[in-house]
């Protein structure tokens, strides 16, 4: 069995293409439930952050734009929550300035999709499998495992992604899902 540089398996990124960054996240997920700007911003409120149209515009370009601006953990956590609560509901006893996190895995990331979708594990093998990056029930359950859990299984870039294509191809169908989400 060929061995990888300890880098590579943690996830590392040396091709900026490759790399799934919280910008890409942002806009495949705008694209794929195809949110205008104005509903963008609100969500973005939800989780307890205001924003302006300048700024998600600059959020949304390419990484090669003179104007793109990194999305942070803050921002994207906040953007994430603000689904959570627009698809589920507000969480009671919770401010939402409060919950934005700092640190933002992919894990985290993936974590809360499935809450603000209310994906079962069933919809999630759907998703993944539409990919074409199937996942058996212990590799699946091992990514929402607590990082200190022996079974614990980091997300790497590569699944996230596919996790959001196999999303956008159910969402926006198949003739749709070979884009590059930035529509």
């Amino acid at each position: 069995m060929r061995s990888f540089p300890r880098l590579l398996t943690r996830g590392a990124c040396f091709w900026q293409s490759v790399c799934v960054n919280n910008n890409d996240v942002l806009r495949r997920l705008r694209y794929t439930f195809d949110l205008p700007d104005q509903h963008v911003i609100h969500l973005f409120g939800l989780g307890g952050l205001v924003v302006t149209r300048e700024l998600i515009s600059n959020l949304l370009k390419k990484d090669d734009d003179s104007n793109h601006q990194p999305c942070s953990n803050v921002q994207l956590a906040a953007f994430l929550n603000g689904l959570i609560a627009s698809k589920r509901g507000a969480k009671e006893g919770a401010s939402a300035t409060s919950a934005l996190e700092h640190q933002l895995s992919n894990n985290d990331k993936l974590r809360k999709l499935k809450i603000a979708l209310s994906l079962k594990e069933s919809d999630m093998h759907e998703l993944m499998a539409l990919a074409g990056m199937p996942l058996s029930r212990p590799e699946l359950s091992a990514l929402f495992r607590r990082k200190d859990h022996p079974h614990y299984r980091a997300c790497q870039d590569q699944l996230l992604r596919n996790f959001l294509l196999g999303l956008q191809l159910k969402h926006r169908g198949a003739e749709r899902g070979i884009a590059d989400g930035s529509g």
